[in-house]
């Protein structure tokens, strides 16, 4: 018998118990097309379909008798799935209890058949040429933190805090420190030669880079990879990682995958912010992702913001990470403002920080930083004080502006004949103040001063250096060219009440973030707050507040001193899953697993454990969740198409009966 070709394929589905590789023969007219990393078509004889996937590896050839598939297609010429690409995407996957092919869904864009061959036609990109002017600015720029050039050249793992500072770029442009600093360590990278990847929250901060980074290395070396982007674009820019020329890729958390020629480098800055925690299955945050790929691949590692997380402080504690300190410690001038004696303990603005921002106006502009965006964002009774809420669907009723009537936040709907159900109040009072009625009331304030809103609704990315108010809502604050002349941190006793365990860190990172905006020696006030955190910020001690949560998070065994996997399902799927875990880990004790509780249409079981315990954790409850997927499997029709074959994977997956969730952000049971 002739030895067959077996190609091994993971298929792209969202049935876990399809989360392995498949053997198909290779048939003799696919020979040259089939290599490891193209796009196949394969059939699925269980399903009675064609299953599109990536051929991972070609086997050794097989003279066995066993029944094999023939492959039906190679879909592109094009490997797009790298080993290291797929390696990763496995570590991933299983360290979350989840598919690889979910996490390929994010790494690899559609493909784009114009584009593809466009490619195909164009000249391989050169090796980039990086002027000595360039180097010379960015060992300057890394020269502030003493030892940082060396520890990247020695592919090491770093904890930064960036200068909180604004800092302008070569074409004038107006960015952070901090975008100069991760810029200049791209920089250094690319000229040894190897790749960079910087991944950040969100387009304004990519935008940051972007803007440090022109005039620094040729355009053609550095690569954006952003979800916005143009399905064709994107295309064009993964495929452009695929080539044997280093490139420095600027992106979102997806980029954190991107598979580059020669990695040197990975960054991540701000890494606090909820927007790197993928929202998608299997819901691998960007932080563990880039763990997860420097010990596969190797090259340096840097964790930079203006805050510490207390996930990125336990590593630095377990001395994974190295801390890394400036050689002179910058911070801003921050004033903690309280009402004075005569003044109204309700009084929103005090004293202080109302003539500090008068005095500012008459140099720049001043930011004023407000917890929600609207004008009225909540009503209350204005008899009983009873929380407004929308007769209909029970959401909170907000006002759009002055004497407008109150509309539902959740299902849009106007309130106009809305009457309290406790006491019967037709009147309505607003409880809080959004950007824009405190653009009103300040506006009012200072008569004849620009006002500008900056928030979801009103995008700013830059203002200048003309006197003016800017209010905008947290994370979505405007650079000021020069920096703010004054700044003024609004509604933070408003924003520490909200229900969630890392609020403390989240207050420090936004206030962080907004002091880091002020001019060299301009005066920060955070109004009426007090405490560990206001005490941190004032002191620019971020990482001792780090220090601080885990300690006292450490006793009552909660993340990230832990590690947490949500279980979720019927009462049935999720008893079995549990009993199957403390089966396969004897080790867990009997306060690992909180739960489960009725949650929805099913319940939640929190499973508690500790980091040396997490592969045998993932490991049981993914086999829990495969086994429940195939008892709720039906038999499939005979469709055929895309559109058949989705239906299909999506009507399996609803008839899943449990559903686990790694690290969950949220400890809501």
């Amino acid at each position: 018998m002739t030895a067959r070709r077996v190609a091994r394929v993971l298929l792209d589905s969202p049935l876990p118990q399809l989360d392995r590789l498949f053997d198909y023969s290779i048939p003799d007219h696919l020979a040259d097309e089939a290599v490891p990393g193209v796009r196949v078509k394969a059939p699925l004889r269980s399903a009675g379909r064609m299953v599109e996937g990536y051929l991972v590896e070609v086997g050794d050839p097989d003279a066995s008798a066993r029944p094999l598939s023939d492959l039906e297609a190679v879909v592109s010429p094009v490997p797009v799935l790298t080993p290291g690409l797929y390696a990763h995407a496995r570590r991933c996957a299983d360290r979350a209890a989840g598919s690889a092919s979910d996490i390929l869904r994010l790494a690899i864009p559609k493909r784009m058949v114009r584009a593809e061959k466009a490619w195909l036609a164009a000249d391989p990109p050169a090796e980039p040429e990086i002027e000595p002017g360039a180097r010379d600015w960015a060992d300057a720029e890394l020269a502030a933190y003493p030892g940082l050039a060396e520890a990247l050249d020695a592919s090491e793992r770093l904890a930064l805090d960036a200068p909180p500072q604004p800092a302008t770029s070569a074409d004038g442009s107006a960015v952070g420190a901090w975008a100069t600093l991760l810029v200049a360590a791209a920089v250094r990278t690319l000229a040894g030669g190897r790749s960079a990847v910087l991944v950040v929250p969100d387009h304004r901060d990519r935008a940051q880079l972007e803007a440090a980074l022109a005039g620094r290395v040729p355009a053609e070396a550095v690569v954006r990879d952003d979800a916005k982007q143009s399905s064709p674009l994107r295309y064009a820019a993964y495929l452009r990682t695929l080539a044997d020329a280093p490139c420095i890729v600027i992106g979102n958390r997806s980029a954190v995958y991107a598979p580059v020629h020669a990695l040197g480098l990975v960054a991540l800055w701000d890494d606090g912010d909820p927007l790197l925690s993928e929202p998608l299955s299997p819901g691998v945050h960007a932080r563990d992702a880039a763990l997860l790929r420097h010990e596969l691949d190797g090259g340096a590692l840097v964790f930079a913001g203006h805050t510490r997380t207390t996930d990125v402080e336990r590593l630095v504690a377990v001395g994974w990470l190295r801390d890394l300190p400036a050689a002179r410690r910058l911070s801003p001038r921050v004033v903690l403002s309280a009402t004075r004696e005569g003044e109204s303990r309700g009084s929103r603005v005090p004293s202080a920080a109302f003539a500090a921002a008068r005095e500012a106006l008459g140099q720049g502009p001043v930011l004023v930083q407000v917890a929600r965006p609207g004008y009225a964002p909540v009503l209350v009774c204005a008899d009983c004080r009873h929380p407004a809420r929308c007769t209909h669907c029970g959401g909170p009723l907000h006002a759009a502006r002055q004497g407008a009537v109150p509309t539902c936040s959740w299902c849009g709907r106007a309130a106009g004949g809305w009457a309290c159900p406790d006491c019967s109040s037709t009147r309505v009072r607003m409880a809080s103040s959004g950007s824009e009625r405190t653009a009103d009331e300040l506006g009012r304030a200072f008569p004849g001063v620009r006002v500008i809103v900056a928030d979801g609704e009103h995008p700013v990315t830059h203002v200048d250096s003309r006197p003016a108010l800017v209010v905008a809502t947290r994370g979505a604050e405007p650079l000021a060219a020069g920096g703010y002349r004054a700044i003024v941190l609004l509604d933070g006793d408003r924003m520490l009440l909200a229900d969630d365990l890392r609020i403390g860190e989240s207050c420090l990172r936004w206030w962080s973030n907004a002091a880091a905006l002020a001019a060299p020696g301009a005066p920060v006030h955070l109004v009426g707050v007090a405490g560990p955190v206001a005490r941190a910020l004032a002191t620019w001690t971020q990482s001792a507040y780090a220090r601080m949560e885990l300690a006292d998070r450490k006793p009552l065994r909660m993340p990230p001193t832990v590690r947490v996997a949500a279980v979720d399902g019927d009462r049935l799927a999720v008893d079995a899953a549990l009993a199957d875990l403390r089966s396969a880990v004897p080790e867990l004790d009997g306060e690992a697993v909180l739960g489960p509780l009725p949650r929805d249409e099913g319940v939640r079981a929190l499973v508690r454990f500790d980091y040396a315990l997490g592969g045998r954790v993932t490991e049981s409850l993914r086999a829990s969740v495969v086994s429940a997927a195939i008892k709720a499997r039906r038999p499939a029709k005979r469709t055929t198409g895309q559109a058949a074959d989705a239906q299909a994977a999506r009507a399996a997956a609803a008839r899943n009966r449990l559903k686990v969730r790694v690290d969950v952000p949220d400890l809501d049971l």
